[in-house]
């Protein structure tokens, strides 16, 4: 599994939604919706570095890469763009 793969799976999901699908739910709920889920992993992760163990941490982190992944998405951000970007300030 890797990022474009996952991201690929969530645009297919953002084009053929399914009624059964929490990422197609995510698209049909709307862009603040979907900020908001961002912001809430982000804090629980921050909590999770604090508080919990390294297994929980991981599980938080995995949950902010998929609604950052379904952000991307949202607005038509490409990982490549990312990638493109983590390239261009590495110096």
């Amino acid at each position: 599994m890797s990022l474009n793969w996952l991201y690929d799976v969530i645009s297919d999901r953002k084009e053929h939604p399914t009624s059964s699908s929490y990422t197609a739910s995510l698209f049909s709920a709307g862009m603040n919706h979907i900020v908001q889920k961002v912001g809430e992993e982000a804090t629980e992760i921050v909590i999770a570095a604090l508080q919990e163990d390294n297994q929980r941490l991981i599980e938080e982190i995995a949950d902010l890469t998929y609604h950052v992944l379904v952000l991307m998405a949202a607005k038509g951000i490409q990982p490549s763009d990312i990638y493109a970007e983590l390239k261009r300030r590495h110096r």
